[in-house]
């Protein structure tokens, strides 16, 4: 039972990660590092493929080995934040506005401490 249910989230997470290639907000490489985690648990192939990938592979492997996130990553995370806070600012009344501001300050920072590859 516990396996199917990492193997469905897993490919819920995976899909996620998919759909932020296209929106601003939503990020692709955590979706897929928790991919890779839940299908470490549900299924070694599927695991296998991820850490195996051109693209996503060395990104799962150094945030297993040192939690680290690389520079350019970094860079792409905290640009879509402020993207996405200044659309806020932008087109959302106050006070609604606050909780994506807030979200970005909060993850950007989180993000922006985390060791480099």
């Amino acid at each position: 039972m516990a396996r199917s249910l990492y193997l469905l989230a897993g490919l819920l997470a995976l899909g996620l990660g998919a759909l932020g290639v296209f929106l601003p907000l939503l990020p692709t490489v955590p979706f897929v590092i928790l991919a890779a985690f839940c299908f470490a648990r549900s299924s070694p192939a599927l695991e296998a493929k991820l850490l195996d990938h051109a693209h996503f592979g060395p990104h799962i492997r150094r945030w297993r080995e040192r939690g680290a996130i690389s520079r350019r990553g970094k860079t792409a995370a905290l640009a879509a934040f402020g993207f996405s806070a200044a659309v806020a600012l932008i087109a959302v009344p106050f006070p609604w506005f606050l909780a994506p501001v807030a979200a970005a300050v909060g993850g950007g920072t989180w993000i922006w401490t985390r060791p480099e590859a």
